[in-house]
């Protein structure tokens, strides 16, 4: 890139239009000359006084290789040469007080591990993809009305070696994908993979976002990994965390001496629940900075789509803050921050067709999931944390008192076909003394397994499409625990393998039957049959689409067993059981003991039902055959 080419794409990224910003800014490689490697180093600090280039090739003096402003646009840069790849660097910043920083590179590709905080020389790895059928493959797959399971996985901590050391990018894709295939999950969530300093933060508090965090390997291992699980046929999303920033001092705060990055208004400038600052929105420069982090994932890593975290405390000016701000128009919301989010969607699903965009939003914001020219955010996706927390707090609640919280259950139906959802138990779920998926369930040893059973046959079989954290499939008793691998010894017990047995069986039923999520986005693809039974708390109802038999599902969320139960049905003829929490094989009572599996539907005066004998806290799913089919009115 010459040096016109550098002014243009300065000039780009000042005017908030530069989204592959990594192929200038930042250490870029150019070429061997008679001292060893040359690299262009580039970096925007608006408000410097000065900036140098450290490094360990220069015994870290920070007012001998001086950095010059490349005119008006705020970015120093500088060419060196007799540098190799793998030697560290930072920016020696002089701000307007005076004082000087050294700051990583916004921009590296790789950094040092924790506790070490400098950027490492970095180039091109030699990493070829054979991901090709997958991409072409992705650019025409539909988004919605396909089967989409996720597993979100914490890398760090889903295996470990025997001596606790983290597995490596590459060393992890085959057990991954093998796991993955096997369990029915076609698609898999990482939590933030981005540089980060903090392990207690999971990655949420991003130091690099152009860095695959080196705590697992190199740049081109993460290639190996998600090209490995692409060549298996599995979907690969990645956790990125454009909300906010850590406050340490090498990083993105206070950048240049001022608020480079972050929001000058103090009002405006922090999360304090989570000790972070947020991003300014209105800058165009951060604009272009954050879009191209979101590109660089996307181009170079194969990323099939983003899970964008926080959405909420973006798009509200009083997010976590007692103020009382106001924008323009005397609205609360962060007109700069929907505008950014509307043209983050707009550019990325254009340029990586078939991509995911996804919103982890937890208020009632409108058209989340809508175009951008419909008034709407964009995203593909938006998390139902509505749905998620209403379920368990209804799973939760003492068996004896769930008439009183019936309507948890049935309440998201009012709103399910609003935006394209995700019904996610996530890893918010299973810390910081919520207790895990088991803990939370009610009642005796036996209570625990059945109503955890029922409560992913209805995640299961509920529209939207799944998102379940990893570990959550054997029922693990204790909470997630970020700094060492999940408790798969809990598999050589015999509850929690049965567990992981129905949770397979449950998976691959949904994946392969089209009934469950062919037509997940109307009410012709879901009907009630038995929505009212306070008493009894027993729910039922119909997953249907073209070309797929019809599905009931039957839930008894008591722990009562109810004989000669009379269910309502939409069509007569014969319902054949495919599944049974409670068989004796996934942990259950085995109340049926007998071995029918076909019920004939039966008529009165006013309908057809089913006479079924209900297992005590049991989830049953039948098949409409097809045969005498007609409407009941």
């Amino acid at each position: 890139m010459g040096h016109r080419e550098l002014e243009n794409a300065a000039y780009l990224y000042n005017i908030g239009q530069n989204q592959k910003a990594y192929e200038f800014l930042g250490s870029q490689f150019l070429g061997m000359d008679s001292q060893g490697e040359r690299y262009r180093f580039s970096v925007w600090a608006p408000n410097a006084l000065k900036v140098c280039l450290v490094g360990d090739f220069n015994g870290w003096q920070d007012n001998q290789l001086h950095m010059h402003r490349l005119g008006t646009s705020g970015i120093w840069y500088l060419e060196q040469s007799g540098l190799r790849k793998w030697q560290r660097y930072k920016y020696a910043i002089t701000g307007m007080n005076g004082f000087t920083v050294l700051k990583a590179d916004p921009f590296a590709r790789h950094a040092e591990t924790r506790p070490g905080t400098a950027s490492i020389l970095y180039h091109e790895d030699e990493y070829v993809w054979r991901d090709e059928k997958w991409l072409e493959f992705r650019a025409k797959k539909p988004l919605y009305n396909v089967p989409l399971n996720i597993y979100e996985l914490h890398l760090g901590s889903w295996r470990r070696h025997d001596d606790e050391a983290v597995y490596n990018y590459r060393d992890l894709a085959k057990p991954l994908a093998d796991y993955l295939t096997f369990m029915g999950y076609n698609a898999v969530e990482f939590m933030p993979l981005m540089e980060y300093p903090l392990d207690a933060s999971w990655g949420y508090q991003v130091s690099g976002y152009f860095a695959p965090t080196s705590r697992y390997g190199l740049p081109e291992d993460l290639k190996y990994l998600v090209d490995h699980l692409h060549q298996r046929g599995i979907t690969v999303l990645l956790d990125w965390v454009p909300a906010h920033f850590p406050k340490d001092a090498f990083a993105l705060a206070q950048f240049d001496g001022t608020a480079t990055y972050e929001y000058a208004d103090n009002r405006l400038a922090e999360h304090r629940e989570w000790g972070t600052l947020v991003f300014d929105y209105s800058k165009l420069e951060v604009r272009s900075f954050l879009y191209s982090a979101a590109d660089y994932w996307l181009s170079e890593f194969h990323f099939d789509g983003l899970r964008v975290d926080a959405v909420s405390s973006m798009l509200y000016l009083n997010y976590g803050r007692d103020d009382e701000l106001r924008n323009s128009e005397g609205g609360e919301e962060n007109l700069e921050a929907i505008e950014f989010l509307q043209e983050l969607n707009t550019r990325m699903r254009d340029n990586h067709p078939g991509i995911m965009m996804i919103a982890e939003e937890s208020t009632a914001y409108p058209k989340v999931t809508a175009p951008v020219e419909d008034g709407g955010l964009g995203f593909t996706h938006k998390w139902n944390m509505g749905w998620m927390n209403d379920s368990i707090q209804y799973f939760s609640t003492d068996h004896c008192q769930r008439p009183g919280v019936h309507n948890k259950l049935t309440f998201a139906m009012t709103y399910s076909f609003s935006e394209h959802f995700i019904l996610p138990f996530s890893h918010d779920e299973v810390v910081h003394g919520k207790a895990s998926m088991l803990q939370k369930m009610p009642g005796d040893y036996w209570r625990q397994f059945a109503g955890l059973r029922t409560l992913f046959a209805f995640h299961m079989t509920h529209p939207g499409q799944k998102l379940n954290f990893m570990g959550n499939e054997f029922a693990p008793y204790i909470e997630w625990r970020y700094y060492e691998e999940l408790e798969w010894f809990m598999l050589g017990y015999e509850k929690h393998e049965q567990m992981a047995n129905f949770v397979r069986e449950l998976n691959h039923l949904y994946i392969r039957d089209p009934a469950f999520w062919a037509d997940d986005n109307s009410w012709q693809g879901f009907s009630w049959l038995q929505v009212d039974d306070i008493e009894n708390e027993v729910f039922a109802y119909v997953r249907r689409a073209d070309k797929a038999r019809d599905k009931v599902v039957l839930l008894n969320l008591t722990p009562q067993a109810f004989a000669e139960y009379k269910l309502p049905v939409h069509r007569a003829g014969k319902y054949k059981l495919i599944l049974n929490s409670d068989e004796a094989r996934f942990g259950g009572s085995n109340y049926l003991k007998s071995p029918t599996t076909e019920f004939q539907s039966e008529h009165d005066e006013e309908q057809d039902y089913l006479e079924i004998t209900l297992p005590p806290l049991a989830a049953l799913i039948f098949e409409y055959d097809g045969s005498e089919a007609k409407e009941t009115k």
